[in-house]
């Protein structure tokens, strides 16, 4: 805690904060950053937000912003919001609010407040409700947020129920706020979720969306999506990732998706990193990791002898995937990298299983595409046996096959396979118009592309005509 409270001083005095506070304080207005920053300082962390409340209304806001920054933006003026660019960073600044629910849409009836106090006690959770005045640098915590805050807990500032019933979206960030600090969720909290989950059907399915993908980005997702899990919020949005906990009776022992899921998603985050250290988190690919097994319940199968088999689930959760990614409203690109990672997560066990020939792996590169790194990553993390013997032999295959991508792309253009005569040429040889049998015959130099590499233009019409004689 003393390092957090000399990053809450350091924040006081950072220059974009100074400058906004000399403004407020030589026009008699209360101000104070707010919120995340807070939170974040007191953690120790180093924070670039500058959230800020005052008492002062919105058009007096625009008034004292304007000569201190390059530019201003009034979207939020009806919330109270002004922002402003001040040396070079962005600033929002909201007038005290103390608005009111009536329980039918999460939208408030916005009205301001008088008080900070006040305003901090309309917030979602604790830890979020500290507030620090400037310049006085005076910390302001009415609920309690410090001590939750060295408890590593999550709590919110009134009673949860009351919370809740006000905006159900908080019940998503407790989720997300329980990943993204490390918390637990306090009991009655969790409790208040069970029981308001369905509440959740007030709220747009872009902001599930938008706040599914926020708790996708932290490091560990996992703690928040037990959270959901376990209290059921997840099946209002989600119900394929609960399915997954499949039952296991006396006869026919087979590991719970659920948590293989879990650790695929874990994995996959680890190896994402890895590889590639520097990059934005990988929501996509986190969603793969999620959702890759969740045709299998709808595929399960018991069989004699005490097996389980789970045939063509690639497929069936490749459709359920698009199904309940269009439903949250993620748009087209996301929606197919995930359905069609889910779809080709199986491919690689073939290898495993007996090497392939360079056309296979051609093939494989030709199906994956632009998502070929992913899979890589998604399929090496779907491993997780306990079998140390299996797991060796299958990342020994996986870096067989990728060895063998980089050598055939060093031979040919294997990353962007098709036909050495593209369809112009193919009209011109064969005397053919634009048609159906152009189609044909272009797919026919594709797959001798696949199967043969690179044999030259002159050898690619030679096939050709010979096909097509072939056909009569």
């Amino acid at each position: 805690m003393a390092e957090g409270l000399a990053r809450l001083e350091e924040l006081a005095a950072h220059p974009v904060v100074a400058t906004v506070a000399r403004a407020f304080a030589e026009a008699g207005r209360d101000l104070a950053i707010v919120g995340g920053p807070v939170r974040d300082a007191l953690l120790g962390r180093t924070t670039h937000d500058f959230d800020f409340t005052t008492d002062a209304r919105p058009d007096e806001i625009l008034a004292l912003v304007k000569p201190i920054s390059s530019v201003q933006w009034d979207v939020g003026r009806a919330f109270g919001t002004i922002g402003a660019r001040v040396k070079g960073e962005q600033v929002e600044i909201t007038t005290f609010r103390a608005d009111s629910y009536d329980g039918v849409t999460r939208k408030p009836t916005v009205e301001f407040g008088d008080t900070l106090e006040a305003d901090l006690s309309r917030r979602d959770f604790t830890v979020n409700a500290m507030a620090l005045r400037v310049p006085a640098r005076t910390l302001v915590d009415p609920t309690g947020g410090v001590e939750d805050l060295v408890a590593g807990r999550l709590r919110t500032p009134i009673d949860p129920a009351i919370s809740f019933g006000d905006d159900p979206l908080r019940m998503l960030r407790a989720a997300r706020f329980s990943s993204q600090l490390d918390f637990a969720v306090d009991p009655d909290t969790l409790d208040a979720i069970v029981q308001l989950r369905g509440s959740l059907g007030i709220v747009s399915p872009e902001r599930v969306q938008a706040e599914l993908v926020r708790l996708l980005q932290t490091d560990d997702p996992v703690r928040g999506i037990r959270v959901l899990v376990e209290t059921g919020l997840i099946e209002e949005f989600l119900p394929e990732v609960p399915a997954l906990r499949l039952e296991v009776d006396e006869h026919h022992h087979h590991k719970d998706v659920y948590e293989h899921s879990l650790t695929v998603l874990r994995q996959a985050i680890a190896l994402e990193k890895s590889r590639h250290p520097d990059a934005a988190p990988d929501v996509p690919l986190r969603l793969a990791a999620l959702l890759h097994d969740i045709g299998k319940p709808a595929t399960r199968r018991l069989e004699d002898g005490g097996g389980v088999t789970f045939h063509h689930h690639d497929i069936k959760g490749a459709r359920m995937a698009r199904k309940r990614l269009q439903a949250l409203r993620f748009d087209a690109a996301t929606t197919t990298v995930v359905s069609r990672l889910v779809e080709l997560h199986l491919r690689f066990f073939g290898y495993a299983e007996g090497a392939w020939t360079d056309a296979a792996v051609r093939r494989y590169v030709r199906d994956a595409g632009d998502e070929l790194e992913r899979l890589h990553i998604l399929t090496r993390a779907d491993v997780t046996t306990r079998n140390k013997r299996k797991a060796q032999r299958l990342a020994s295959a996986y870096d067989d096959i990728e060895a063998r991508i980089a050598a055939l792309r060093e031979q040919e253009e294997i990353d962007a396979i098709r036909p050495e005569l593209d369809g112009n040429r193919i009209q011109e040889v064969l005397g053919l118009k634009p048609g159906r049998e152009v189609g044909e015959a272009y797919r026919f130099l594709l797959d001798l592309r696949l199967d043969e590499g690179v044999v030259g233009e002159d050898e690619a019409e030679r096939r050709l005509r010979e096909w097509w004689a072939a056909r009569g």
